[in-house]
């Protein structure tokens, strides 16, 4: 994809988020906090502690919807930063949009569990102080069924997916071919008249291969899930959606597209806190 195109779809998803957000009819705010002690990175022989700080910001309107995540990630000792001091720090953005061809139209389109279809389009940034120095940029779009029912809502989506990246040991800008994803996402409630309702929800994303990597090394297909099981604590206070902690569980297959290898692999527990506003 030419930088034109590229940088064309980044303003589109940035126009998309501009117009939603000043016709929000509903939106929820919220931080939180995980951590767990097995994140890994390739070529990384080491099990990596990681405090994780998130800001979470979701609305709807009457085209669609609007989704937006920034995570600022500490890693311990063992994932240091460039000439050491520290563990590393970064910074990861997530934006996504939503049109619903349901709201657009002003017509049901749903049959069955299938509430709605839309056309997603979204973007992801970041930025990591290690020797690698990684700066994703990637951009996503395609169309997504959406379900819906009484426990909660699921998506599922067919991406088109671009990336480029930087490879701090080669110095070198990455611009990686042009490749698909197939995606999924929830948010599912039980037991929600008891005094401590629960919500499971989380995300996963399977990524085909996207060409050679910074080092000339073809890379493979990459699967991501994360998933959490939250408890409405908030509720026993009189404050229901407010305060949820629980588990969470993150497995990570060919992590960034490597080969299976060293730190391609991650399987992490992690523990959760979030307060909405």
């Amino acid at each position: 994809m030419s930088k034109i195109k590229f940088t064309g779809l980044a303003a589109a998803c940035l126009m998309a988020f501009g117009t939603n957000v000043s016709a929000a009819e509903w939106s929820d705010t919220s931080i939180s906090y995980r951590y767990g002690e097995h994140f890994r990175e390739p070529t990384n022989t080491e099990n990596i502690a990681k405090h994780i700080y998130g800001l979470t910001h979701v609305s709807g309107n009457k085209l669609g919807s609007n989704f937006f995540n920034v995570d600022m990630l500490q890693s311990d000792y063992k994932d240091p930063a460039k000439g050491g001091g520290g563990g590393a720090q970064e910074v990861y953005v997530v934006y996504s949009n939503q049109l619903q061809f349901g709201k657009i139209f002003k017509k049901k389109l749903g049959f069955g569990p299938v509430s709605d279809f839309a056309w997603s389009t979204g973007f992801d940034f970041n930025a990591k102080n290690d020797a690698f120095a990684p700066r994703v940029r990637k951009i996503i779009t395609g169309p997504t069924i959406k379900f819906g029912g009484s426990y909660g809502w699921a998506d599922l989506s067919f991406l088109y997916y671009k990336e480029k990246n930087h490879n701090g040991i080669m110095n070198v800008g990455v611009d990686f071919d042009s490749t698909y994803r197939i995606g999924t996402a929830w948010g599912l409630s039980f037991l929600s008249d008891s005094p401590l309702p629960l919500k499971f929800n989380g995300f996963l994303n399977y990524t085909a291969s996207k060409g050679k990597d910074g080092f000339g090394n073809k890379t493979g297909p990459e699967t991501l899930m994360e998933t959490f099981l939250m408890v409405d604590v908030g509720k026993v206070a009189g404050y229901k959606d407010t305060v949820l902690i629980g588990p969470g569980y993150q497995y990570w297959r060919n992590k960034f597209g490597n080969v299976p290898g060293t730190g391609t692999k991650a399987t992490t527990a992690m523990f959760k806190a979030e307060v909405h506003f």
